[in-house]
């Protein structure tokens, strides 16, 4: 039997695309935020969430390539209610400036989808001088969720409905560097390895969920929070790596997702109503999945939470 067809508890496997995980569910009265959502899986989280009714808020570093999917999404469902507003991860302060700018807007906030991300980039510091990939897929996620926390309290206690982060990780967590997370050493060049680097942040999306759903569970805050590996897809993520990505693009195809199926574990972790009250788990084709011994630390995840509110200050 080919490998990727058995299907998981929940269903669901490595063929499902996002449109059958959220088949017959309605979204209608929630309000999502997708990051990335300009191509790939952040482009057909934010497309199959509106399908069903969510209104979805497209937040992407570029504002026309935003536009051209939010375009599309009206030309297949008119009805669809679409936003598209300008975040960068990789700068505190555009994600100070979108955060203000959508609590002062008074949308609520039911799903807060951290999607975006970069993939094995050379040394780069952000512009907060901070190594590009742990401040992209962690820092900025980390504080866009911090600034936009109260919202979906307040969101989750009025509607009367809860509330779902989910942190789009990666099976790459599990090649982080040895120690998993080098607090102190975040930005050493001389021993960086981009792809380490790449398991290190995606480490941290692991953990930061983790810690979120203790917290939550301390406040009785009604708020799941989760991480996922969405697959091995082919998309642009792999630009920094010409050969690579010229191999996943050709004979990739036979093994690598498409963005319907890659975007199928986010969707079903967003609106599934098998997942109501599951929190601080880590999901893979749908169902629930066994990430690293790291990724389940719980010390680990309180400093790295002590860490990343150190930097965000």
């Amino acid at each position: 039997m080919w490998p990727f067809s058995s299907k998981g508890p929940s269903g669901f496997s490595w063929y499902s695309t996002a449109e059958e995980v959220t088949q017959g569910l309605d979204g209608s009265g929630l309000t999502a935020i997708v990051t990335g959502a300009s191509s790939g899986i952040g482009a057909e989280t934010a497309r199959v969430l509106a399908l069903h009714g969510v209104h979805v808020v497209m937040a992407v570093r570029s504002l026309s390539s935003g536009y051209v999917v939010k375009e599309a999404i009206l030309k297949e469902t008119p009805a669809a209610k679409v936003d598209v507003m300008e975040l960068d991860l990789a700068s505190m302060e555009s994600v100070r400036k979108f955060a203000s700018e959508y609590n002062s807007r008074e949308l609520p906030l039911n799903l807060l989808i951290n999607n975006a991300g970069v993939m094995a980039a050379p040394f780069t510091l952000s512009q907060d001088g901070i190594e590009l990939q742990f401040a992209t897929n962690h820092i900025g996620h980390f504080l866009l969720t911090h600034l936009l926390l109260e919202n979906m309290k307040n969101t989750a206690r009025d509607s009367k409905i809860e509330g779902r982060i989910v942190n789009v990780s990666s099976q790459g967590h599990m090649f982080s560097y040895r120690e998993g997370i080098r607090f102190d050493r975040i930005n050493e060049q001389s021993e960086y390895s981009s792809l380490a680097a790449y398991g290190q942040s995606k480490l941290a999306n692991i953990l930061h969920a983790n810690e979120l759903t203790r917290r939550f569970k301390e406040d009785g805050v009604d708020i799941t929070a989760n991480s996922l590996h969405p697959g091995s897809i082919i998309t642009n993520l792999l630009r920094y790596h010409s050969i690579i990505d010229f191999l996943a693009r050709t004979l990739g195809k036979l093994v690598l997702k498409n963005a319907q199926q890659g975007a199928a574990t986010t969707c079903y972790v967003a609106l599934h109503p098998d997942v109501k009250g599951v929190s601080g788990k880590y999901f893979d084709n749908s169902n629930i999945g066994n990430p690293s011994s790291k990724a389940k630390d719980a010390e680990l995840a309180k400093k790295l939470w002590d860490f990343s509110l150190e930097l965000i200050s």
